[in-house]
Protein backbone atom coordinates (compact mmCIF):
# COMPACT_ATOMS: atom_id res chain seq x y z
CA UNK A 1 0.00 0.00 0.00
CA UNK A 2 3.36 2.39 0.49
CA UNK A 3 3.84 2.52 -3.07
CA UNK A 4 0.47 3.31 -4.09
CA UNK A 5 0.70 6.48 -1.28
CA UNK A 6 3.69 7.77 -2.68
CA UNK A 7 2.41 7.66 -6.53
CA UNK A 8 -1.19 9.34 -5.31
CA UNK A 9 0.63 11.80 -3.28
CA UNK A 10 2.77 12.59 -6.37
CA UNK A 11 -0.29 13.16 -8.40
CA UNK A 12 -1.63 15.65 -6.11
CA UNK A 13 1.08 17.84 -5.73
CA UNK A 14 0.64 18.77 -9.40
CA UNK A 15 -3.03 19.89 -7.92
CA UNK A 16 -1.45 21.97 -5.31
CA UNK A 17 0.88 23.59 -8.01
CA UNK A 18 -1.61 23.60 -11.23
CA UNK A 19 0.83 26.40 -12.87
CA UNK A 20 3.36 23.65 -14.25
CA UNK A 21 5.04 21.49 -12.31
CA UNK A 22 3.28 18.69 -14.06
CA UNK A 23 3.11 19.77 -17.44
CA UNK A 24 2.88 18.01 -20.54
CA UNK A 25 3.37 19.08 -24.51
CA UNK A 26 2.36 17.16 -27.17
CA UNK A 27 3.00 17.53 -30.85
CA UNK A 28 2.37 15.79 -34.38
CA UNK A 29 4.27 15.29 -37.87
CA UNK A 30 3.91 13.78 -41.10
CA UNK A 31 6.08 12.57 -43.63
CA UNK A 32 6.10 12.37 -47.73
CA UNK A 33 6.53 8.69 -47.10
CA UNK A 34 3.36 8.25 -45.24
CA UNK A 35 5.02 8.28 -41.77
CA UNK A 36 3.35 10.11 -39.08
CA UNK A 37 4.90 10.80 -35.46
CA UNK A 38 3.25 12.24 -31.96
CA UNK A 39 5.93 13.03 -29.67
CA UNK A 40 5.78 14.73 -26.24
CA UNK A 41 7.47 15.55 -23.06
CA UNK A 42 6.86 14.99 -19.51
CA UNK A 43 7.39 17.67 -16.81
CA UNK A 44 7.15 16.94 -13.38
CA UNK A 45 8.94 19.73 -10.84
CA UNK A 46 8.60 18.22 -7.49
CA UNK A 47 10.25 14.98 -7.36
CA UNK A 48 12.07 12.20 -9.40
CA UNK A 49 9.40 10.60 -11.40
CA UNK A 50 11.44 7.58 -11.80
CA UNK A 51 10.13 6.67 -15.04
CA UNK A 52 10.57 2.65 -16.00
CA UNK A 53 9.20 1.22 -19.16
CA UNK A 54 6.85 -1.38 -19.65
CA UNK A 55 7.25 -4.41 -21.84
CA UNK A 56 3.42 -6.03 -21.94
CA UNK A 57 3.07 -9.36 -23.77
CA UNK A 58 -0.14 -10.52 -24.85
CA UNK A 59 -2.60 -12.29 -21.84
CA UNK A 60 -0.98 -10.32 -19.33
CA UNK A 61 -3.42 -9.39 -16.70
CA UNK A 62 -3.79 -6.19 -14.76
CA UNK A 63 -6.63 -5.08 -12.23
CA UNK A 64 -7.46 -1.71 -11.43
CA UNK A 65 -6.84 0.81 -8.51
CA UNK A 66 -9.63 2.49 -6.80
CA UNK A 67 -9.69 4.80 -3.74
CA UNK A 68 -10.33 1.36 -1.65
CA UNK A 69 -7.22 -0.46 -2.83
CA UNK A 70 -6.16 -2.83 -5.89
CA UNK A 71 -9.95 -3.97 -6.11
CA UNK A 72 -11.03 -2.34 -9.40
CA UNK A 73 -11.42 -4.02 -12.82
CA UNK A 74 -9.23 -6.97 -14.20
CA UNK A 75 -7.91 -6.59 -17.62
CA UNK A 76 -6.32 -8.75 -20.07
CA UNK A 77 -4.21 -7.58 -22.79
CA UNK A 78 -5.12 -8.84 -25.94
CA UNK A 79 -2.25 -6.50 -27.76
CA UNK A 80 0.97 -6.61 -26.67
CA UNK A 81 2.46 -2.97 -26.10
CA UNK A 82 5.70 -1.14 -24.82
CA UNK A 83 4.99 2.07 -22.50
CA UNK A 84 6.61 4.46 -20.27
CA UNK A 85 5.30 4.57 -16.65
CA UNK A 86 5.55 6.96 -13.67
CA UNK A 87 6.37 6.45 -10.62
CA UNK A 88 5.13 2.66 -10.82
CA UNK A 89 4.97 0.08 -13.54
CA UNK A 90 1.36 0.22 -13.54
CA UNK A 91 0.83 3.50 -14.22
CA UNK A 92 1.52 4.05 -17.90
CA UNK A 93 2.14 8.14 -19.12
CA UNK A 94 2.95 7.12 -22.62
CA UNK A 95 2.98 4.09 -24.89
CA UNK A 96 2.39 2.21 -28.31
CA UNK A 97 0.82 -1.50 -29.26
CA UNK A 98 1.53 -4.11 -31.92
CA UNK A 99 -1.80 -2.91 -33.77
CA UNK A 100 0.00 0.54 -34.00
CA UNK A 101 -2.20 2.33 -31.77
CA UNK A 102 -0.82 5.37 -29.51
CA UNK A 103 -2.29 6.58 -25.90
CA UNK A 104 -0.89 8.81 -23.76
CA UNK A 105 -1.80 11.12 -20.57
CA UNK A 106 -1.75 14.66 -19.81
CA UNK A 107 -2.19 15.79 -16.41
CA UNK A 108 -5.44 18.52 -16.85
CA UNK A 109 -5.83 20.08 -13.38
CA UNK A 110 -8.45 22.26 -12.51
CA UNK A 111 -11.20 21.01 -15.54
CA UNK A 112 -11.57 17.65 -15.81
CA UNK A 113 -13.93 15.78 -13.27
CA UNK A 114 -14.43 12.24 -12.69
CA UNK A 115 -17.28 10.18 -12.03
CA UNK A 116 -17.56 9.88 -8.14
CA UNK A 117 -16.57 6.14 -7.21
CA UNK A 118 -18.94 3.60 -6.54
CA UNK A 119 -17.89 0.67 -4.88
CA UNK A 120 -21.29 -0.80 -5.97
CA UNK A 121 -19.23 -0.55 -9.68
CA UNK A 122 -15.71 -1.47 -8.85
CA UNK A 123 -15.60 -4.09 -11.42
CA UNK A 124 -15.81 -1.68 -14.50
CA UNK A 125 -13.87 1.02 -12.65
CA UNK A 126 -10.68 1.69 -13.67
CA UNK A 127 -8.35 4.47 -12.04
CA UNK A 128 -7.42 7.33 -15.05
CA UNK A 129 -3.60 6.42 -14.28
CA UNK A 130 -4.10 2.77 -15.94
CA UNK A 131 -6.37 4.23 -18.57
CA UNK A 132 -3.52 4.14 -20.99
CA UNK A 133 -2.52 0.17 -20.18
CA UNK A 134 -5.56 -0.67 -20.56
CA UNK A 135 -6.71 0.92 -23.77
CA UNK A 136 -3.38 -0.15 -25.40
CA UNK A 137 -3.99 -3.62 -24.34
CA UNK A 138 -7.41 -4.07 -25.65
CA UNK A 139 -7.64 -1.51 -28.74
CA UNK A 140 -6.32 -0.97 -32.37
CA UNK A 141 -8.07 1.87 -33.43
CA UNK A 142 -9.47 5.47 -32.18
CA UNK A 143 -12.98 3.93 -32.91
CA UNK A 144 -12.18 1.27 -30.91
CA UNK A 145 -11.08 3.20 -27.70
CA UNK A 146 -14.50 5.37 -28.17
CA UNK A 147 -16.23 2.09 -27.61
CA UNK A 148 -14.30 0.67 -25.04
CA UNK A 149 -14.20 4.17 -22.69
CA UNK A 150 -18.44 4.10 -22.84
CA UNK A 151 -18.57 0.46 -21.47
CA UNK A 152 -16.41 1.79 -18.13
CA UNK A 153 -15.69 4.28 -15.14
CA UNK A 154 -13.13 5.98 -15.01
CA UNK A 155 -12.22 7.40 -11.25
CA UNK A 156 -9.52 8.92 -9.64
CA UNK A 157 -7.12 7.06 -7.05
CA UNK A 158 -6.48 9.85 -4.83
CA UNK A 159 -9.21 12.12 -3.79
CA UNK A 160 -7.24 15.27 -3.70
CA UNK A 161 -5.54 14.56 -6.88
CA UNK A 162 -5.19 16.44 -9.96
CA UNK A 163 -6.84 15.02 -13.33
CA UNK A 164 -5.95 13.73 -16.19
CA UNK A 165 -7.03 13.82 -20.21
CA UNK A 166 -5.55 11.64 -22.81
CA UNK A 167 -4.36 12.19 -26.67
CA UNK A 168 -5.02 8.47 -28.69
CA UNK A 169 -3.66 8.41 -31.97
CA UNK A 170 -3.83 5.55 -34.40
CA UNK A 171 -2.02 4.34 -37.47
CA UNK A 172 -4.65 5.55 -39.74
CA UNK A 173 -3.30 9.42 -38.81
CA UNK A 174 -6.20 9.80 -36.99
CA UNK A 175 -6.39 11.67 -33.29
CA UNK A 176 -8.52 12.20 -30.50
CA UNK A 177 -8.24 14.15 -26.71
CA UNK A 178 -10.46 12.49 -24.53
CA UNK A 179 -11.84 14.47 -21.36
CA UNK A 180 -14.05 13.85 -18.54
CA UNK A 181 -16.32 16.75 -17.33
CA UNK A 182 -18.89 16.47 -15.14
CA UNK A 183 -18.22 12.74 -15.15
CA UNK A 184 -18.96 12.11 -18.89
CA UNK A 185 -16.50 11.52 -21.34
CA UNK A 186 -15.96 13.96 -24.17
CA UNK A 187 -14.04 12.86 -27.63
CA UNK A 188 -12.42 15.65 -29.55
CA UNK A 189 -11.19 15.36 -33.16
CA UNK A 190 -7.57 16.90 -32.71
CA UNK A 191 -7.08 17.51 -36.27
CA UNK A 192 -4.26 19.92 -34.99
CA UNK A 193 -2.10 17.60 -33.67
CA UNK A 194 -1.41 19.57 -30.25
CA UNK A 195 -2.26 19.28 -26.72
CA UNK A 196 -1.10 20.52 -23.39
CA UNK A 197 -2.60 20.82 -20.56
CA UNK A 198 -5.25 23.09 -18.82
CA UNK A 199 -7.98 24.44 -19.95
CA UNK A 200 -9.61 22.63 -21.90
CA UNK A 201 -9.18 21.60 -25.28
CA UNK A 202 -11.59 23.77 -27.14
CA UNK A 203 -10.51 26.59 -25.40
CA UNK A 204 -6.91 25.85 -26.39
CA UNK A 205 -8.12 25.88 -30.14
CA UNK A 206 -10.18 29.22 -29.83
CA UNK A 207 -7.38 30.73 -27.69
CA UNK A 208 -5.22 30.38 -30.70
CA UNK A 209 -6.90 32.94 -32.53
CA UNK A 210 -5.38 35.64 -30.51
CA UNK A 211 -2.24 34.74 -32.89
CA UNK A 212 -3.40 35.77 -35.82
CA UNK A 213 -1.04 38.20 -36.35
CA UNK A 214 2.22 35.36 -35.89
CA UNK A 215 3.61 33.92 -39.31
CA UNK A 216 6.86 32.35 -40.30
CA UNK A 217 9.80 34.13 -41.76
CA UNK A 218 10.48 37.61 -41.43
CA UNK A 219 8.24 40.65 -41.26
CA UNK A 220 8.82 43.47 -43.53
CA UNK A 221 10.10 46.51 -43.50
CA UNK A 222 7.96 49.78 -42.66
CA UNK A 223 7.83 53.64 -42.27
CA UNK A 224 6.82 54.98 -38.76
CA UNK A 225 6.70 58.55 -40.41
CA UNK A 226 10.13 59.26 -41.40
CA UNK A 227 11.70 56.38 -39.57
CA UNK A 228 12.17 53.26 -41.03
CA UNK A 229 11.45 50.14 -38.85
CA UNK A 230 13.87 46.91 -39.80
CA UNK A 231 13.66 43.81 -37.83
CA UNK A 232 16.19 42.70 -36.10
CA UNK A 233 17.00 39.28 -37.12
CA UNK A 234 15.52 36.63 -38.41
CA UNK A 235 11.80 34.96 -37.39
CA UNK A 236 10.45 38.29 -36.93
CA UNK A 237 7.29 36.96 -38.48
CA UNK A 238 6.93 35.01 -34.73
CA UNK A 239 7.54 38.74 -33.03
CA UNK A 240 5.19 38.27 -29.79
CA UNK A 241 4.76 34.66 -29.61
CA UNK A 242 4.55 33.66 -26.29
CA UNK A 243 7.82 32.62 -24.50
CA UNK A 244 6.34 31.21 -20.39
CA UNK A 245 5.76 27.51 -19.68
CA UNK A 246 1.99 27.98 -18.88
CA UNK A 247 0.12 25.51 -21.00
CA UNK A 248 -1.53 28.18 -23.00
CA UNK A 249 1.65 29.32 -24.03
CA UNK A 250 3.09 26.44 -24.48
CA UNK A 251 -0.17 25.22 -26.55
CA UNK A 252 0.27 28.00 -29.26
CA UNK A 253 4.38 27.73 -29.71
CA UNK A 254 3.57 24.16 -30.46
CA UNK A 255 0.98 25.06 -32.79
CA UNK A 256 3.02 27.07 -34.58
CA UNK A 257 6.10 25.71 -34.58
CA UNK A 258 4.61 22.43 -35.75
CA UNK A 259 2.91 23.96 -38.55
CA UNK A 260 6.07 25.51 -39.80
CA UNK A 261 8.02 22.67 -39.71
CA UNK A 262 9.05 21.44 -43.13
CA UNK A 263 7.67 18.27 -44.48
CA UNK A 264 10.31 15.83 -43.79
CA UNK A 265 10.78 12.92 -46.13
CA UNK A 266 11.10 9.81 -43.84
CA UNK A 267 8.78 9.21 -40.95
CA UNK A 268 12.95 8.97 -39.01
CA UNK A 269 13.33 12.43 -40.37
CA UNK A 270 10.52 13.09 -38.74
CA UNK A 271 10.82 12.25 -35.26
CA UNK A 272 14.53 13.54 -35.33
CA UNK A 273 12.66 16.84 -36.54
CA UNK A 274 10.25 15.89 -33.25
CA UNK A 275 12.95 16.21 -31.01
CA UNK A 276 14.52 19.46 -32.13
CA UNK A 277 11.15 21.34 -31.72
CA UNK A 278 10.57 19.75 -28.50
CA UNK A 279 13.60 21.13 -27.55
CA UNK A 280 12.38 24.28 -26.60
CA UNK A 281 9.50 23.00 -24.53
CA UNK A 282 12.41 21.70 -21.48
CA UNK A 283 12.03 23.76 -18.61
CA UNK A 284 14.94 24.17 -16.92
CA UNK A 285 14.74 23.11 -12.79
CA UNK A 286 14.01 25.97 -10.44
CA UNK A 287 11.96 28.33 -12.82
CA UNK A 288 9.13 26.75 -10.82
CA UNK A 289 10.62 27.04 -7.43
CA UNK A 290 9.16 30.39 -5.84
CA UNK A 291 12.00 32.69 -3.86
CA UNK A 292 13.24 31.31 -0.65
CA UNK A 293 12.30 27.21 -1.56
CA UNK A 294 14.67 24.64 -2.31
CA UNK A 295 14.67 23.51 -6.04
CA UNK A 296 14.64 19.72 -6.40
CA UNK A 297 17.77 17.77 -7.24
CA UNK A 298 16.95 16.75 -10.72
CA UNK A 299 18.99 17.46 -13.92
CA UNK A 300 15.54 19.73 -15.74
CA UNK A 301 11.85 19.75 -14.81
CA UNK A 302 11.32 17.61 -17.87
CA UNK A 303 11.76 14.28 -17.23
CA UNK A 304 12.01 12.65 -20.75
CA UNK A 305 10.38 13.34 -23.87
CA UNK A 306 8.86 10.48 -26.42
CA UNK A 307 8.67 10.25 -30.26
CA UNK A 308 6.38 7.77 -31.59
CA UNK A 309 6.23 6.62 -35.13
CA UNK A 310 2.98 5.10 -35.51
CA UNK A 311 3.31 3.53 -38.83
CA UNK A 312 6.41 2.00 -38.20
CA UNK A 313 5.51 0.94 -35.00
CA UNK A 314 8.65 2.28 -33.31
CA UNK A 315 8.76 4.45 -29.82
CA UNK A 316 11.85 6.60 -28.90
CA UNK A 317 12.70 8.34 -25.74
CA UNK A 318 15.45 10.59 -24.05
CA UNK A 319 15.57 11.51 -20.54
CA UNK A 320 17.00 14.19 -18.05
CA UNK A 321 19.98 12.18 -17.37
CA UNK A 322 20.75 10.98 -20.80
CA UNK A 323 20.22 12.74 -24.24
CA UNK A 324 21.19 10.23 -25.96
CA UNK A 325 17.82 8.66 -27.80
CA UNK A 326 16.85 5.25 -27.58
CA UNK A 327 14.23 3.07 -29.01
CA UNK A 328 12.34 0.04 -28.79
CA UNK A 329 11.15 -1.68 -32.51
CA UNK A 330 7.60 -3.33 -31.38
CA UNK A 331 8.18 -5.20 -35.22
CA UNK A 332 11.23 -7.08 -33.67
CA UNK A 333 8.97 -8.24 -30.23
CA UNK A 334 7.11 -11.29 -30.17
CA UNK A 335 4.59 -10.76 -28.03
CA UNK A 336 3.36 -14.05 -27.84
CA UNK A 337 6.69 -15.20 -26.55
CA UNK A 338 8.02 -12.21 -24.89
CA UNK A 339 8.18 -12.14 -20.54
CA UNK A 340 6.65 -8.95 -18.63
CA UNK A 341 9.27 -6.84 -17.69
CA UNK A 342 10.47 -3.76 -16.56
CA UNK A 343 13.54 -1.22 -16.02
CA UNK A 344 14.20 2.31 -15.69
CA UNK A 345 14.57 4.18 -18.30
CA UNK A 346 17.66 4.84 -17.22
CA UNK A 347 19.96 2.33 -15.65
CA UNK A 348 22.65 5.17 -14.84
CA UNK A 349 21.25 8.48 -13.75
CA UNK A 350 24.42 10.49 -15.53
CA UNK A 351 24.77 12.23 -18.84
CA UNK A 352 27.23 10.11 -20.97
CA UNK A 353 30.31 12.20 -22.42
CA UNK A 354 31.98 10.88 -25.28
CA UNK A 355 35.89 12.52 -25.58
CA UNK A 356 37.41 12.68 -28.73
CA UNK A 357 41.00 11.45 -29.02
CA UNK A 358 42.96 14.03 -30.50
CA UNK A 359 46.45 12.49 -31.77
Amino acid sequence: MKRIVTAALAVAAAAVWPQGAAACTGITLKAKDGGYVVARTIEWGGSNLNSRYVIVPRGHVQRSYTPQGVDGMEFTARYGYVGMAVEQEEFVAEGLNEAGLSAGLFYFPGYGRYETFDAAQKATSISDLQLVPWILGCCASVEEVKAAVERVHVVGVYPGASTVHWRFADASGRQLVLEIIDGKPIFYENELGVLTNSPGFEWQLTNLNNYVNLYPGGAPSQMLGALKLSAFGAGSGFLGIPGDVTPPSRFVRAAFYQASAPLQATAADAVSQCFHILNNFDIPIGIETARGEEAVDVPSATQWTSATDVKNRIIYYRTMYDSNIRAFDLRSIDFGKVGYRTEPLDRVREQPVHFIAVQ
